[in-house]
């Protein structure tokens, strides 16, 4: 899973009506080149942000799909729960754009049978839908999403990006969220162990479609931690690449060079880019500075075994 100097949990800092940082902060400003809307539920902690009744008509088949062939194939003996996250259930997919995007919380940690299983399952969804580009199955043990060490990690993951499909809710097993310093340096504050695998692999990167692959995938991850940097400071949650370059460039002003990287950031994690200079930008020159600032301002994320 993966997914600011410490501050308490409840995200409060006593009963001034202060953020985390001592300061009014800017909740209730309105962001331009955001939505306004700070994803949160009344009592100030991030709703789920997806639903069933959001996926749009045209992936209405591929979402009864995966729920019957995960079935299936992994059956109760194996399978927990499971669940569809990012576009389709957020219902801003576009057919044929898109990708199907799915966790399955097993009982036991996952085994190589079961990775072999679901790269079966993705394979078979792929070839049977045209609406969709690509499936991307994440597996994890029930166990490892629920432990203290994922809370703000897998299990924020679970109770709040991801939309149940099959099984028992896991959220109701979790606690309710609150855009805190600890929640960006748990989903984020790993960023600098993902940089020598980014130079690796796009030294690589010998063609187009394999820069367009990292690139998109380099630029979400780079957008997301950009966002979680300013979230406590912002006081919400959103998903939205766009969105969440726009709250990034609102806190960085005195930053216009970063703010411009991080648009691009967003425009190639939407449309990925096949050019070299993008990918070296991102991996090499933005990816570290704000690996560095994240750290800097949240903390690192507590090691994982």
């Amino acid at each position: 899973m993966n997914s600011h100097r410490r501050l308490n949990e409840d995200g409060m800092s006593g009963d001034r009506g202060l953020d985390e940082d001592g300061t009014k902060g800017d909740r209730g400003l309105y962001v331009e080149g955001t939505s306004g809307d700070r994803g949160l539920n009344e009592d100030g902690t991030i709703a789920r942000e997806g639903s069933l009744g959001r996926v749009r008509p045209a992936f209405a088949p591929v979402v009864s799909a995966a729920r019957s062939r995960i079935a299936e194939v992994f059956g109760p003996a194996r399978l927990d729960s499971a669940y569809i996250y990012g576009s389709i259930p957020r219902g801003t997919a576009a057919p044929g754009v898109s990708d199907l995007d799915l966790l399955l919380a097993l009982r036991d940690e996952p085994t190589g049978a079961d990775r072999a299983d679901a790269d079966a399952v993705e394979t078979a969804l792929d070839a049977a839908f045209d609406e969709i580009d690509g499936v991307g199955i994440l597996l994890s043990g029930t166990a490892t999403l629920l432990s203290a060490l994922e809370r703000h990690d897998g299990g924020f993951f679970v109770a709040c990006l991801c939309t149940p499909l099959l099984g028992d809710d896991l959220a109701a097993r979790l606690p309710r969220y609150r855009p805190t310093s600890l929640l960006a340096r748990e989903t984020n504050g790993d960023l600098c162990l993902a940089l020598p695998r980014w130079r690796e692999r796009a030294a690589a990167a010998t063609t187009d479609a394999a820069r367009r692959t990292l690139s998109r995938g380099v630029a979400r991850r780079i957008v997301r931690t950009g966002f979680t940097l300013v979230m406590p400071q912002w006081g919400g949650w959103t998903s939205d690449l766009a969105e969440s370059a726009e709250l990034f460039a609102h806190y960085h002003p005195h930053l216009p060079e970063r703010t411009e990287q991080m648009r691009l950031a967003a425009r190639t994690g939407r449309t990925p880019s096949a050019d070299p200079a993008v990918l070296s930008l991102l991996v090499d020159d933005l990816a570290p500075w704000l690996a560095a600032e994240h750290i800097a301002v949240h903390g690192e994320k507590a090691p994982r075994p």
